[in-house]
């Protein structure tokens, strides 16, 4: 959920935000070390070196960002209660069926005979998972990265099934896709953070 610059943002807000960005920083070097495994034997490697950059920051904003929530009393408002129960109850919810879509994909691509399917069919459930999180956090922007993703994950389990270009290349393409999704989040959470620190 986007707050309001021009508001004193809700301690639980602003806390979350912080995790979101330690949760952006980690997946953007975990995407980005999937791209490195399929360029590591090419001449552009050094090109994802703006992935651990850009975790660098968004590590230090949520660590900002946590200093600031602990000045930030905690609200005893029932409509901001009831809020934060709200989003942590299908936050939950979220990220149990994307774990259990993650086990059966897997189990389900390497009974059939083909487990190099296994890292975008990760790809395809995590890319879905973010749809209901444009519901959740109230965020338009989920919406678009969510389908970005989907469409690189899609395009993966093509290219892999018509061998349409070596493995490693699809590696790579998949890994730069996941991690300028979860890059683009966490740049969208670091301008969060930047507008209230600035208030």
């Amino acid at each position: 959920m986007e707050i309001r610059s021009n508001t004193k943002p809700p301690k639980g807000a602003v806390k979350g935000t912080a995790t979101g960005l330690f949760m952006m920083c980690f997946f953007t070097m975990i995407w980005a070390g999937v791209a490195f495994g399929g360029l590591r034997e090419t001449g552009y490697a050094w090109l994802l070196a703006i992935f651990p950059l850009l975790s660098i920051v968004f590590f230090v904003k949520g660590i900002a960002l946590f200093k600031m929530a602990k000045g930030i009393p905690v609200s005893t408002s029932e409509t901001d209660k009831a809020e934060q129960k709200r989003i942590g109850k299908w936050f939950g919810i979220t990220f149990g069926a994307e774990a259990l879509g993650i086990f059966i994909g897997i189990n389900l691509v390497v009974n059939l005979g083909y487990p190099e399917l296994t890292l975008p069919v990760m790809a395809l459930v995590v890319g879905l998972h973010f749809y209901p999180m444009a519901k959740i956090f109230k965020r338009s922007v989920d919406y678009y990265l969510a389908t970005f993703s989907t469409l690189f994950a899609l395009c993966s389990i093509v290219f892999t099934l018509r061998k349409m270009m070596p493995a490693n290349y699809i590696l790579a393409f998949l890994g730069i896709g996941l991690a300028v999704t979860t890059s683009c989040y966490g740049l969208y959470m670091a301008r969060q953070a930047t507008k209230w620190s600035n208030n």
